[in-house]
């Protein structure tokens, strides 16, 4: 029996004469543990999607951004990665802490090339990686249950313009956000970020915010 596909895949397949092709696919490019060509790709990037499962079975898709090196490779069979300081939703870590079952989607906007990443995930709050990623307050581990090269056809190719001035790096301070700056969060931020909005000029609203957004200085 294939578990790789659904019912639901299978009736698509048929009405578009592609389960010959799929199974061919599956058997060509699905792997279970990290490869000599996936490795060095994973390790190259500096950011990456995150899909995790809500407690109503809705899909969480997340952006992460960090440093090159940002995923690293334990062994075959394990990915990690860091968390860093977010907006306190903890939608993400707090999805994985119900639901370990999360897909990771590597892409080489410049290339084009990408990976896509099914596994198990576990949360690590006293792992000894954590170390190695400055500013980082968790770390995730990945137990990769599938891994494949997915076709880069319809990936818009595009330029690296600037890295994000808020990623840690070692040895430096990170900048503040400029959103803990909004008026109508003073009273709700956590003990360890209030004054934040003095420091960077005083409070803003909701809108000042948005307009910054929208010129890139958020």
């Amino acid at each position: 029996m294939n578990i790789f596909y659904s019912p639901e895949h299978r009736q698509l397949q048929d009405q578009h004469d592609a389960r010959n092709l799929a199974d061919c696919l599956q058997q060509m490019i699905v792997e279970n543990q990290v490869s000599e060509k996936h490795r060095p790709f994973i390790e190259s990037r500096d950011f990456f999607f995150l899909t995790t499962i809500d407690h109503r079975g809705y899909p969480t898709c997340s952006y992460k951004g960090g440093n090159p090196g940002l995923v690293r490779v334990v062994d075959p069979q394990t990915l990690a990665f860091p968390s860093y300081d977010g907006n306190g939703m903890f939608l993400s870590m707090g999805n994985i802490h119900g639901n370990a079952k999360i897909g990771m989607l590597f892409i080489d906007f410049e290339t084009p090339h990408r990976i896509r990443v099914h596994g198990d995930a576990c949360i690590q709050r006293n792992d000894p990686l954590l170390s190695e990623y400055s500013g980082a307050d968790m770390i995730v581990r990945v137990k990769i249950n599938e891994i494949f090269i997915n076709c880069p056809r319809y990936i818009h190719r595009m330029s690296r313009a600037q890295s994000s001035k808020y990623v840690p790096q070692p040895g430096k301070e990170t900048p503040l956000p400029q959103w803990k700056r909004i008026d109508a969060i003073q009273d709700a931020l956590p003990a360890s970020d209030q004054g934040i909005a003095e420091k960077l000029g005083g409070t803003i609203t909701p809108e000042e915010y948005g307009a910054m957004i929208m010129n890139g200085q958020g």
